[in-house]
């Protein structure tokens, strides 16, 4: 009789490994399919050799066999369902649940002289690829030990077989079926299975890549956080000696050099509030409670502060947020979407639009230039750290935290060219990991 069966990718559990948990749900998921069809396979079968060749079969004791093999795929599917992980035993119980059906039906058909007994081959390639070494093995000792009880306990029915007839005896046609069957199994189902595994290891290589990334930020982190540390006691100083300048007769006789210096001493105060900012982001703050804001009026303080911070041209902001949202003041956010901004104005020509929107619970925010454009190979590239249009050492991080940023907010970052000029960077972000409280 044939007996089909395909069981989830056995992987050894493994922190983090959410492809491999995949890549044996999605297993899980093909073998109840493929065992229902197995089921109707040998119904077919039964029903073939019984009432087509003449062939007297056990038709009672085979339909329990295939009722108790449809329970236990029933009671697989019921308990598989809605699972994030598919373990190695339960893998091996499904293999054994299926070597013991065939087993079964074997005996009731024939025993070894039964041409279907070579399914017991197709167990074992699956075994093979879907199960741990022990497992396997395990598997295969099993499946030899059955045929070696099918040959000295060959069952209730005798099959008369005479392969000196070729393809007129009906052992030879079953022989041949079941060559055909094994074959086109085999290659269905390993072209699935390595479809899910190449799958599983994509998503693998790609989380690989995410915590490398994420290091490479917090090793970031740290340098800045340890700058800023160290950047606060020279521009304090500083600050000090412009502050006592101003008030010396030197200076104050002369307007157009006391002018400088109060212009010096306010890029130094700058320079002090981006340190304290580096500092807060990096939670050097103590004691502070997160600050709540609306989303209408984080954007609007936060475009405020950078135009007024930057030589600005030909900027416009656009916010089409009608239904206000109460937020988290986050700092990184802030910073992400500044950015953006400073790589729009410094690509533009004369343009650069900021336009924020709410699509249900989704933030949008899209920043459009009208300078040259993104260049094919960074768009491939995007997200990757020092991937710059600018010639300079060290540059070419901005789009990279940025993106990070978003991502660990749950968000998603695109960039593209319009089409009559420009770059476009599209961020949307889910509204409930803003939220306050």
């Amino acid at each position: 009789m044939s007996q089909t069966a395909l069981s989830p990718t056995a992987t050894p559990p493994a922190p983090a490994d959410a492809g491999a948990d995949s890549a044996g749900v999605n297993s899980m998921r093909q073998l109840v399919q493929l065992r229902w069809i197995a089921v109707v396979g040998q119904l077919l079968t039964i029903a073939l050799v019984h009432f087509g060749l003449g062939i007297a079969l056990p038709l009672a004791p085979m339909a329990a066999v295939l009722a108790a093999l449809a329970a236990f795929n029933l009671l697989a599917m019921l308990r598989w369902r809605g699972r994030e992980q598919v373990t190695n035993g339960a893998l091996l119980t499904g293999l054994l649940a299926d070597v013991a059906a065939l087993t079964a039906q074997l005996y009731l058909s024939g025993g070894i002289a039964n041409p279907f007994v070579f399914l017991y081959l197709l167990q074992v390639a699956l075994a093979a690829v879907l199960l741990r070494a022990e497992s396997s093995w395990l598997i295969v000792a099993l499946t030899s030990a059955c045929v070696v009880g099918l040959a000295l306990f060959p069952g209730p029915v005798r099959l008369p077989a005479d392969p000196g007839r070729g393809l007129a005896d009906p052992y030879v046609q079953g022989l041949l079926l079941c060559f055909v069957l094994i074959a086109t199994l085999l290659v269905v189902f390993i072209i699935r299975i390595g479809r899910i595994i190449r799958a599983r290891d994509a998503r693998v290589a790609a989380l690989r890549q995410r915590a490398a990334e994420e290091e490479h930020i917090v090793r970031m982190g740290l340098l800045a956080s340890g700058a800023a540390h160290e950047l606060g006691t020279p521009l304090s100083t500083l600050a000090v000696i412009l502050g006592d300048w101003q008030h010396l007769p030197h200076f104050t006789s002369d307007p157009e050099l006391l002018q400088d210096v109060g212009e010096m001493q306010a890029q130094v105060l700058r320079c002090k509030a981006i340190v304290s900012g580096i500092l807060a982001s990096a939670g050097e703050t103590r004691g502070e409670a997160p600050r709540g804001t609306t989303l209408r009026v984080f954007l609007d303080d936060l475009v405020d502060e950078w135009e007024r911070s930057r030589q600005v041209r030909g900027f416009r902001y656009d916010n089409q947020v009608a239904e206000d949202f109460a937020i988290v003041s986050d700092a990184g956010l802030q910073q992400m979407l500044w950015n953006v901004l400073d790589n729009a104005l410094e690509a533009s020509r004369s343009q650069v639009v900021l336009q924020a929107s709410r699509e249900d619970d989704t933030l949008v925010l899209q920043v459009r230039d009208d300078g040259p454009g993104f260049d094919p190979g960074m768009l491939e590239r995007l997200g990757k750290p020092y991937q710059s249009s600018k010639d300079a050492p060290g540059r070419g991080l901005g789009l990279f935290l940025a993106l990070n940023v978003a991502r660990t907010l749950g968000g998603t970052i695109h960039a593209g060219n319009a089409p009559g000029g420009g770059a476009t960077v599209t961020i949307t972000l889910p509204l409930p990991a803003l939220a306050l409280g």
